[in-house]
């Protein structure tokens, strides 16, 4: 229980059921904070211990200064834990070896349990090997099971090990669908000695959109998987008390423009303005208007404008949708009763002061898309064609009037045709942002059944595919009778995950990937996602772009980029007629009526009846049991973890890097997708020559991120992105690196390896937005299992900063306004840095002085920025990571 120095301590009463809560009208100050603010006061209020939660804490919060720079820093404790199945899998693997280390050091391996809920959903795993038949999603099924089989047998060992950790199977839905759809409580309550404490449901997950749920109120984001395993295991997120971006809505969404061009707009202006580390919360009249599924769409967005969280308030809109999707009348009372007590209600004449303000009407957004390799990258539909045909030149030298053409002639089920730069290779609804908004997807069901109507077809070389958040998706459509002509589209349904979004696109049909390699065509994919950045989606395709789901449609149709769906038809109807997308469009009120119509709680409760239980595959797979987990030599998926081998009790002092050398040195918005291991394993890779190896055939490869349980896979993929150009090699893509050691290029990681072996420290340089994009735990740990010390660049990604302290990966930033060109470092230097032994005093130094020798007795120095931010971050980084310093604090 709390030390409850406020005498916050407090009773609620609802439905006849007692309740202990901590109030927040019981420290003056915290009234007039925005409503995520008070979520973290109530946290502070019911967890205070006086060591990792203080008065001090509390009042900071209290007397919180909206304009102030964030200084004061808070110990924030998740109510839960969230995670996916290529983030959970490695945290699952720690877990069991962490079991076995405690048990080394002295201590008592049943400490290792998450002392949380932790809740993971199976549904980064399958891919879209089968496409436009009937039987795509039971065949994709099979073929991920027999897969998957070994990952998944761990998995329902560690259901049946760990206590506190549930796992939804394969096959149910998206995490963060599943996760506003039923596993968020809104408010959670625990039984405390005998008492029943009500506080705000808050989480942390493994996927960086875990932001999805910002949109029921509930305060969640992102973390690495190695931030994931530490709160699982009781350590508070040490955190800053963050600015917080108050974001007003007015007006009405018009007709032509869906919640898609909504985010996407509010992903420029949230961009441009410089949301970074800070919380953008949304209030006003306007929220109101703002129906449940389009909050979650925002909210899931939140990484793309770089914000911490993007959260709504409840209010009868929150009821509402909680009442839909099958919550009890009891929880739904409580949520009601609790917030309104606590102050967490949304009054819009009631405004908190917020640390900057932003405002967008909503009848001013207009059709759009993004890319092609920024979800930020946003082009008005209206300007789609000419922004293609400007973009393309950067993909080929090709000629061409007006843009680059290389038209090739393809056969394609008998059909003799061309494709040509902009074709769309694959147009996908898929991911999270989308499936969970029942708006957007029916209006892709009408616009399907319209364009049948008219005799409309998909192109031939278009791979479409249906893969839905939530098996909910499948009902209403079913119920509103559109799937005949989403499959008359070749829209079939492949499965129910993240596919294409996360790389799991499958391949294209294979004469469409032999013509656009043989042509070196910069072909196009179109999904609903909210990921496209460069040899993510498809290592055949070069241009991705964003688009809601009636638009993937729209793309299909078209089979081209180059296209102004204004002036220019689809296609023509039987009476040679053009139609043209207009024609086709679905009215918001057609929309809506089909929702009415089709979309019912009992749709939410069926679904949901048995989450856990799983299908006949799940059920029968063979589970070991025991405390331990029994690791086979053999396996190619899952490995005991490195992180721990030859860990003492006693810390290992911190000391300066000296004579290192530069391992990759990157430009501009190099993301986890660029660093970490994803996608399909190339068969000449130093990840396919291990498995090769290893004796898996190539058919049976899988993803990276299938074999994340296994760091000899994932070590070999890091920076082995086929589109990371490494500037220590001339116009080279790929995970390549020049070594120093032999004056060769080499692979990144046989280079390492080599250095390693000299006893030689790495570091690498970058830009500006070093680590954006998904919360990726091995982008971080592969760069510790390469040798790299510290990562110096002009600014990083919140979550990859973390994530390398977690590893004892120091994170560097160049003094303002430099960067490694301006001070002339070409990466051909050796570098010491020092200072970085003032760490061992307790104290957290500024900065650290670097100094460069290059050729000739070249020098350049100067003083690095320490972006450890936090004394909780320092104490990770003195332990060595965060894991070591867990299972210190356990064994001891």
């Amino acid at each position: 229980m709390s030390l409850d120095t406020f005498h916050a301590q407090s009773s609620l009463e609802v439905a006849g059921k007692k309740y202990t809560l901590y109030r927040l009208d019981a420290v003056p100050g915290l009234e007039k904070l925005p409503y995520s603010l008070k979520v973290l006061a109530e946290n502070l209020l019911r967890t205070e211990d006086g060591e990792n939660v203080t008065a001090q804490h509390i009042h900071a919060l209290a007397q919180w200064d909206p304009t102030a720079q964030p200084k004061d820093e808070i110990q924030f404790t998740p109510a839960r834990v969230v995670m996916q199945d290529f983030t959970g899998v490695p945290c699952i693997v720690d877990l069991a070896t962490m079991r076995e280390t405690v048990a080394q050091l002295g201590g008592d391996p049943d400490k290792i349990n998450p002392l949380n809920p932790a809740e993971m959903v199976i549904d980064h795993s399958v891919q879209i090997d089968v496409f436009g038949q009937k039987n795509a999603l039971e065949r994709n099924m099979d073929i991920e099971y027999g897969r998957n089989q070994e990952r998944y047998q761990f998995l329902r060992w560690g259901q049946g090990a760990f206590d506190n950790f549930t796992v939804v199977p394969p096959g149910t839905g998206i995490v963060h669908q599943v996760n506003i759809e039923h596993l968020s409580r809104v408010t959670m309550t625990n039984e405390n000695n005998g008492e029943t404490v009500a506080y705000p449901d808050t989480c942390v997950g493994t996927d960086s959109h875990t932001t999805m749920v910002n949109g029921l109120g509930v305060l969640g984001w992102g973390v690495g998987g190695i931030e994931a395993e530490a709160a699982m295991l009781g350590q508070p997120v040490s955190m800053l008390i963050p600015r917080v971006v108050g974001f007003k809505l007015t007006g009405e969404i018009p007709a032509g423009a869906t919640a898609t061009d909504v985010v996407l707009i509010i992903t420029d202006k949230l961009r441009q303005h410089g949301v970074v580390g800070k919380f953008v919360e949304f209030y006003g009249e306007g929220v109101a208007a703002v129906p449940l599924a389009n909050r979650a769409t925002i909210g899931n967005m939140s990484p793309e404008f770089g914000s911490t969280a993007a959260i709504f308030p409840i209010d009868d809109v929150t009821l509402d949708y909680l009442r839909l999707t099958g919550r009890s009348a009891e929880q739904i009372a409580l949520v009601e009763a609790y917030s309104k007590a606590q102050g967490l209600w949304h009054d819009p004449n009631n405004e908190a002061q917020y640390s900057e303000y932003l405002e967008l009407d909503l009848s001013t957004v207009v059709p759009s898309i993004a890319g092609p390799k920024r979800p930020q990258d946003r082009i008005e539909l209206s300007g789609a064609k000419q922004a293609f045909r400007k973009a393309v030149t950067a993909y080929t030298d090709d000629p061409g009037q007006d843009r680059p053409h290389k038209v090739t002639p393809i056969t394609l089920k008998g059909v003799d045709t061309t494709i040509d730069h902009g074709s769309v290779a694959i147009a996908s609804i898929t991911s999270c942002t989308n499936t969970s908004n029942p708006s957007v997807m029916m209006a892709a069901g009408l616009l399907a059944k319209n364009a049948v109507a008219r005799s409309l077809t998909s192109k031939p070389w278009v791979k479409t595919s249906m893969a839905p958040g939530s098996q909910v998706v499948t009902d209403y459509y079913e119920k509103a009778g559109l799937w005949p002509a989403l499959e008359a589209l070749g829209f079939h349904l492949v499965g129910y995950g993240c596919t294409t979004c996360i790389g799991n696109s499958g391949p294209l049909p294979e004469e469409v990937s032999a013509k656009a390699n043989e042509a070196d065509l910069a072909v196009v994919s179109v999904l609903s996602g909210n990921r496209n950045f460069e040899g993510r989606i498809n290592p055949d395709i070069k241009m991705n772009y964003l688009a809601s789901p009636p638009l993937v449609i729209a793309y299909a149709l078209a089979g081209t980029m180059d296209i102004d769906f204004q002036t220019e038809p689809l296609g023509q109807d039987p009476e040679r007629n053009d139609v043209f997308l207009a024609d086709i469009w679905p009215t918001p009120q057609e929309v809506q009526e089909a929702i009415d119509n089709s979309v019912n709680r009992e749709m939410f409760v069926s679904s949901y009846a048995d989450v856990f239980a799983g299908d006949e595959r799940w059920q029968s797979l063979e589970t070991p049991t025991g405390a331990t987990f029994t690791w086979d030599p053999n396996s190619t998926y899952v490995r005991k973890a490195p992180f721990f081998e030859d860990m003492t009790m006693e810390l290992t002092p911190v000391t300066d890097i000296s004579h290192a050398r530069v391992l990759a040195k990157l430009g501009d918005s190099v993301t986890t997708d660029h660093i970490s291991p994803a996608g399909a394993i190339k068969p000449d890779s130093p990840a396919g020559r291990y498995l090769a190896e290893h004796g898996v055939d190539r058919r049976d490869f899988n993803s990276y991120g299938s074999r994340r349980g296994n760091h000899e896979v994932m070590i070999r993929g890091t920076f082995a992105n086929i589109r990371l150009r490494n500037q220590l090699l001339d116009d080279v893509e790929g995970g390549y690196t020049y070594n120093f050691l032999t004056g060769k290029p080499d692979s990144i990681f046989d280079a390492s390896m080599a250095y390693q072996e000299a006893g030689i420290p790495l570091v690498v340089l970058g830009g500006k937005e070093y680590g954006s994009g998904s919360s990726r735990d091995w982008a971080a740990k592969g760069t510790a299992l390469l040798g790299v010390k510290a990562v110096i660049v002009e600014s990083f990604e919140r979550i990859h900063r973390s994530n390398l302290i977690g590893m004892g990966v120091l994170p560097l930033q160049f003094p303002d306004g430099q960067s490694a060109d301006s001070l002339g470092l070409s990466g051909t230097e050796t570098f010491e840095i020092t200072g970085i032994t003032e760490l061992n005093t307790g104290r957290i130094p500024t900065t650290v002085h670097v100094t460069a020798h290059g050729e000739g007795g070249r020098r350049v120095e100067f003083d690095a920025v320490v972006r450890i931010d936090t004394p909780g971050e320092a104490n990770y980084f003195r332990h060595g990571g965060i894991l070591q310093y867990v299972l210190r604090s356990l064994a001891k």
